[in-house]
C-alpha cells in the first residue's frame, strides 16, 4: 500500500503540475497519508489561502466553522476600536483637529483638563508622602542623637572617658615601632654640637 501510494502521489503531483503549465490553471492539491504526512502543491502563481477563498466564494460553501467567523468578526472589531483610539491619541496631542467641530474640542479640552489634574493629584500625593518619610527619618535621628547623648553623659558621670582616654594614652606610650636601623643626626654648624 505504501508503495502504490507513493507512485499514485507522486503521480497526481506530475498531473497538477502539467495542468498548470499547459493549462495556464491556478491549481493547489494537498494530500494526507494514513500516517498523517502532508503533502501538497500549489501553482506557482497563487497560493492555497487564496485557492480557497475562491472556491468559499464560488460554490458558496462555508469552510470556516461560525466559530471562525466570529473570531473574524472580532479581529475587525478590535482593529477599528485600534483605530478609533489611534485617531483621539493624535486628537488628544493636538494633531489633526482642523476638521473638529466646537462641541468635539470642547470634549477633548475637558479630558484634558481631567487628566491635568489626575496628573497633579497623584504629584501631590507623592510629595506628601516623601515629606511624611523625611519627617520620621528626622524623628528617629533626633532620638538617636538624644540617646547617644544621654549614654555620653552617663559614662563622663561615671568616670569611664577618663579611664578611656588614659587606657589610650597608656597603650600609645606601650607601643614602640621597630626600626630596622638606627639614625642619628650629625648638625654641619659647629656651634649646633656644642648645644647637643
Amino acid at each position: 500500500r505504501q508503495v502504490t501510494y507513493s507512485k499514485r502521489r507522486n503521480g497526481l503531483m506530475k498531473k497538477a503540475k502539467e495542468i498548470t503549465v499547459l493549462c495556464d490553471a491556478r491549481v493547489s492539491l494537498v494530500i494526507f497519508s494514513s500516517s498523517g504526512k502532508m503533502h501538497e502543491y500549489c501553482s506557482p502563481s497563487t497560493d492555497l489561502i487564496g485557492i480557497l477563498d475562491r472556491y468559499h466564494k464560488q460554490s458558496g460553501k462555508r469552510l470556516w466553522d461560525a466559530k471562525h467567523e466570529n473570531l473574524s468578526n472580532e479581529i475587525d472589531r478590535i482593529k477599528k476600536e485600534n483605530d478609533s483610539m489611534q485617531i483621539k491619541l493624535r486628537h488628544l496631542k493636538g494633531e489633526d483637529i482642523t476638521s473638529l467641530h466646537y462641541k468635539e474640542l470642547m470634549a477633548i479640552e475637558e479630558a484634558l483638563e481631567n487628566g491635568l489634574a489626575g496628573v497633579r493629584d497623584k504629584q501631590m500625593e507623592i510629595y506628601n508622602m516623601k515629606r511624611k518619610n523625611l519627617i520620621v527619618q528626622d524623628e528617629m535621628l533626633e532620638e538617636e542623637n538624644e540617646h547617644l547623648k544621654y549614654m555620653l553623659q552617663e559614662m563622663t558621670l561615671n568616670g569611664n572617658v577618663r579611664d578611656m582616654e588614659n587606657g589610650y594614652h597608656q597603650r600609645e606610650r606601650d607601643f614602640q615601632p621597630q626600626m630596622p636601623f638606627a639614625f642619628r643626626v650629625q648638625p654641619n654648624q659647629p656651634n649646633l654640637q656644642e648645644r647637643l
